[in-house]
């Protein structure tokens, strides 16, 4: 029987690459949808697959049992699996495989898209141009301004190089902390995560959406953080609180907030942070540039293929899950 393939992700079916060369060679049957999928659009779908490439899919505990035991490999496109239960992935032992190390350059360079786009008061600008006007207000420097940057993994190294190179001040903060790096950089480590919050001009967010770091923007650590402070978060929506980083906008304890993510994605047309004008909201799409999309892709692709077959895949979530041959 011909194996059966589900794709979800928009991004990998939108940017033309190797990845569709390399996934239509195989000769499996290749079935999409555009995600990311809810609960209930993934439960209507599984069930008649062995693979799955997913991207930000709810691949809830149900889904997998409806998945099973046809599902055999679950390949994510990216790098996050909050959305995935892991538990009962490893479990019913289905290999979960990811894609590390492919969009840590993107979402960098667009952290710094969003800084800049309200310290310049970019949209405020070019809205007026557009509108044939030539309203002006007046911006920042991010010279000499410090940078917090939580998470120092891929994304997080690669925010501190581009500060440095901005001429400002980066600090870091990681439980695992990578000291031959911080000495090359010259990037000090806090003593504290609320270290962080007092010194930091932008406080920018790169870590894993746990129960650790849920909700860890919210009223109580604004409170900690300098007046005026500038968040960035390229990271999950989930991880600032959003009534609260909407009233503190609002106020302007907190002078703006950018962020490619959101607790909705995607949001209500009512959404508190889509309208406010010190907030910058793009649509998920920090790392959906051509090079990091099949970077990504590609690297799905040679997961779910090598699974499939038996072999070893570029990285697993779930090592201790035996990868066994399908096909």
């Amino acid at each position: 029987m011909t194996p059966r393939i589900l794709l979800t992700t928009t991004s990998f079916q939108d940017t033309p690459g190797e990845h569709h060369t390399k996934l239509a060679d195989t000769g499996w049957e290749l079935v999409t949808a555009r995600g990311p999928l809810s609960e209930a659009d993934t439960l209507a779908l599984v069930g008649d697959f062995d693979g799955y490439i997913c991207g930000d899919d709810c691949i809830t505990r149900a889904v997998l049992e409806k998945a099973r035991p046809r599902l055999r490999v679950l390949s994510k496109y990216g790098i996050g699996v909050d959305k995935i239960d892991v538990k009962a992935c490893t479990e019913f032992g289905i290999p979960l495989l990811f894609t590390p190390g492919v969009n840590h350059t993107t979402v960098a360079e667009h952290t710094f898209l969003l800084l800049l786009a309200l310290e310049k008061d970019f949209l405020f600008h070019t809205d007026s141009t557009r509108s044939g006007g030539w309203k002006r207000q007046t911006g920042h420097e991010l010279l000499d301004k410090t940078i917090g940057i939580v998470g120092m993994g891929r994304i997080g190294k690669e925010v501190a190089i581009r500060a440095k190179a901005f001429g400002m001040h980066p600090i870091g903060y990681d439980v695992y902390w990578d000291e031959a790096f911080a000495k090359e950089h010259g990037i000090p480590r806090a003593a504290s995560i609320d270290d962080v919050f007092r010194q930091a001009d932008y406080l920018s967010l790169h870590t894993n959406l746990t129960p650790e770091t849920r909700d860890l923007v919210r009223s109580e650590t604004i409170a900690k953080m300098k007046p005026g402070v500038i968040i960035l978060n390229c990271a999950r929506g989930e991880i600032v609180n959003t009534a609260d980083i909407a009233a503190a906008l609002q106020s302007g304890r907190v002078r703006g907030y950018g962020t490619d993510v959101l607790d909705e994605e995607p949001p209500r047309p009512d959404h508190p942070l889509t309208k406010l004008p010190n907030c910058v909201v793009t649509p998920h799409i920090g790392s959906r540039t051509h090079e990091s999309v099949q970077r990504q892709a590609l690297a799905a692709v040679t997961n779910l293929i090598n699974a499939m077959r038996g072999e070893k895949p570029l990285a697993q979530v779930n090592p201790e899950v035996p990868v066994t041959k399908v096909v």
